[in-house]
């Protein structure tokens, strides 16, 4: 979703401190920071964090993209804040942080059948079905990425949330 937001608006990403990968660009009059952590998933806040700080971000409009397994594939969903649903990612960011208070925009990947390890799910590749859904998912939520950053997350979550991609 970040890469092709980045490529819509002719932003490019170079690594800074090892730690993250950066871009920024323009969306109207705004400046975007769009960000891609290099540290271990669940370490993900040592990225997001300093950069908030380092570049004054109100939370309300740090919007962190991430896959939710307790969402069907083909789902996405805004949301204004709350707990991280035992994402390790979004625990390390709100740990880093000091608050659950920043919008998401959450992807629906589905539960893992069977007995698999949801560690291995989420690191798995999608089949070709799957993977043509994501396809139609990952449009639409760089379409909702810039509806919330140029619209305000009240009309993305009206206009995005409760779409079936599938």
């Amino acid at each position: 979703v970040v890469d092709l937001f980045a490529a819509r608006i002719g932003a490019r990403f170079s690594l800074k401190e090892g730690t993250h990968l950066l871009a920024t660009g323009q969306v109207g009059s705004k400046r975007v920071i769009l960000v891609k952590p290099q540290l271990y998933m669940n370490r993900s806040g040592g990225s997001i964090a300093p950069l908030v700080r380092y570049y004054r971000i109100e939370l309300n409009s740090c919007l962190v993209v991430h896959d939710d397994i307790d969402m069907d594939l083909g789902s996405l969903k805004l949301v204004r804040g709350g707990g991280s649903g035992g994402h390790n990612g979004i625990r390390s960011i709100i740990e880093k942080l000091g608050s659950r208070d920043f919008p998401r925009l959450k992807l629906g990947i589905g539960r893992p059948a069977g007995r698999m390890p949801v560690d291995r799910y989420v690191l798995s590749r999608f089949d070709a079905a799957e993977q043509q859904v994501m396809d139609r998912v990952v449009e639409t939520a760089a379409d909702a990425v810039e509806c919330f950053l140029t619209r305000g997350i009240d009309e993305a979550m009206n206009r995005f949330n409760g779409m079936d991609l599938r």
